[in-house]
């Protein structure tokens, strides 16, 4: 039994699906997966970067984080299958850097609910 790769290195540029926006791969030496204006990004993979899983639904952000070693994350919810991921912030890209205001309407929707 071989053991698979927990991540798939992919930087990779692409069109946003939900506002459209052309979004740049990250320059911080990470992998960007999801809009920095509107934060939504799609179900493509199982495991990360494997491009693997077949729904390929609307991954919307309904939630922030904050873990103590990876700063703020992104909770992502499929509007098609329901499946929940998380995705690390990239506040700090100094090329489309994350949207704080975005950031900040998700946390004032969480704290109404």
């Amino acid at each position: 039994m071989t053991d698979q790769p927990q991540f798939t290195v992919r930087n990779e540029s692409f069109t946003c699906i939900n506002c459209h926006t052309f979004v740049h791969p990250l320059k911080n030496g990470s992998c960007r997966n999801h809009c920095p204006e509107c934060l939504y990004s799609l179900h493509l993979d199982d495991k990360p970067g494997d491009r693997n899983a077949q729904c390929g639904g609307i991954l919307e952000p309904v939630a922030i984080e904050l873990h103590t070693k990876k700063g703020y994350q992104i909770v992502h919810q499929c509007k098609r299958c329901g499946h929940k991921t998380k995705n690390k912030m990239a506040l700090d890209d100094p090329g489309q850097p994350d949207s704080y205001t975005v950031l900040l309407e998700i946390m004032r929707r969480q704290s109404m609910q």
